[in-house]
């Protein structure tokens, strides 16, 4: 009997080969490589893990297309004062659609990657997104995937936590079975987001720091490289430890307190992407992420325009614009929202 077809985002990372190797047991499986361009990093052990377990091995240019969806926002945003989570946005608008380019071309009717995250089918057709193991739940980057791709997507490791990766990838003789993690921003090199950006032409000019009554405090070297709730290498010295609580564009300055005005209790999202449920039709009790950290706080969200409004139960420290708020009811993702002001 024939084994269906399945698109494996093969990046040449330990996950995705042991994706690839348990896919085997009930797919076909086919690798696909995404090139980034000249700083595209991982091909040749992508192509050393499809030769050792004798799957085809594809590359697909993606170069335009991050550029168009993530790379330019990404510097959009840090000069407009926010600060951007690029792989949320190339999940929903660069990865998962190369990824079904390539099944809808090969009929492969499921696509897969490496993602610690879970499915399983909901009610009203729906299919649901849930959390995968707690210490590699990777649910709140995968929160804005829509309906057409969830439907067709498999996360093969939803179930494993990174050791037990880790050992079966040496128990497969994989070629990547001691590779370690990249915990950085794929087209950014050496995690340097600002020089990044300053060789790109879009770095923000120095400026002010100032305090909350607009006294200068310093100078900062440009607004794009700081977060809301920033604690270090600001290089101010004062009477107390100093945090970013704020970042004007308009007039360059970044604001700097001693941290006890970064609590808010009302969030703006903007762009919601619903997982559960269809839409939300009136008050709501959920859990929220607010960072890709693994703290949820519990919340109301509401309806708001074409947007929600998420009212925390306790204050949250210093949400942040460009960030995302992904919405729990347990291991379940109700939806998403980017973050937009906050009160």
């Amino acid at each position: 009997m024939t084994k269906p077809k399945i698109v494996l985002g093969l990046s040449g990372g330990v996950d995705s080969a042991v994706a690839a190797r348990l896919l085997q047991q009930d797919y076909t499986v086919i690798g696909l490589f995404l090139s980034i361009g000249p700083e595209a990093a991982g091909e040749h052990d992508a192509r050393a893990v499809a030769e050792e377990l004798g799957i085809d091995f594809h590359v697909m240019d993606i170069a335009e297309a991050l550029e168009r969806h993530v790379k330019g926002p990404f510097a959009e945003a840090y000069l407009s004062g926010q600060t951007p989570l690029p792989c949320a946005r190339c999940n929903p608008l660069v990865k998962f659609p190369s990824l079904l380019a390539l099944a809808d071309e090969l009929g492969a009717d499921f696509i897969a990657t490496g993602h610690y995250a879970r499915i399983c089918p909901g009610p009203e057709g729906r299919t649901l997104l849930l959390k995968g193991q707690p210490a590699n739940d990777q649910s709140y980057m995968l929160a804005q995937l829509p309906q057409e791709i969830l439907q067709r997507v498999i996360f093969p490791l939803g179930n494993y936590g990174k050791e037990s990766v880790r050992a079966l990838a040496e128990g497969y003789g994989i070629p990547v079975a001691h590779k370690p993690d990249s915990m950085e921003i794929c087209f950014i090199p050496n995690d340097d987001y600002g020089a990044w950006l300053e060789e790109r032409g879009a770095a923000a000019p120095e400026g002010d720091f100032v305090a909350p009554d607009g006294t200068i405090l310093g100078r900062h070297k440009g607004i794009h490289r700081y977060t809301l709730g920033q604690g270090r290498g600001l290089g101010v010295s004062g009477p107390h430890r100093y945090y970013v609580s704020k970042i004007d564009p308009k007039a360059n300055t970044v604001t700097l307190s001693d941290g006890s005005d970064l609590m808010r209790s009302v969030i703006f999202c903007t762009d919601p992407n619903w997982i559960s449920i269809p839409g939300l039709t009136g008050p709501r009790e959920v859990t929220a992420r607010f960072r890709h950290a693994r703290t949820e706080t519990p919340c109301t969200i509401f309806r708001d325009g074409a947007g929600v409004r998420v009212e925390a139960h306790s204050p949250v420290r210093a949400p942040t614009p460009g960030q995302l708020a992904v919405f729990y009811d347990g291991d379940t993702v109700v939806g998403s929202g980017w973050i937009g002001k906050a009160e």
